[in-house]
């Protein structure tokens, strides 16, 4: 799947529709960049909502406190 986009003054893109389908990108999702050896390689990554953690302890905790966890990668 080869797409061509055109990057702004402001340096944004738009994702193109086949993509977005393929990936099953949504709005909020993040877009991974990670520079290798042979080149740049783009991931996506689903962003976590605290609906998506129900039930992950088995020991009741503050979901404030979880969520802050989630969002800086720690369990």
């Amino acid at each position: 799947m080869l797409s061509n986009t055109k990057i702004s003054k402001g340096y944004q893109t738009v994702i193109p529709s086949a993509v977005r389908e393929a990936f099953d990108v949504e709005p909020g999702d993040y877009v991974e960049w990670t520079e290798e050896r042979d080149g740049l390689v783009v991931r996506f990554r689903k962003r976590k909502r605290l609906r998506d953690l129900a039930g992950i302890g088995s020991v009741p905790a503050d979901a404030v406190e979880v969520k802050r966890r989630v969002q800086r990668g720690m369990r």
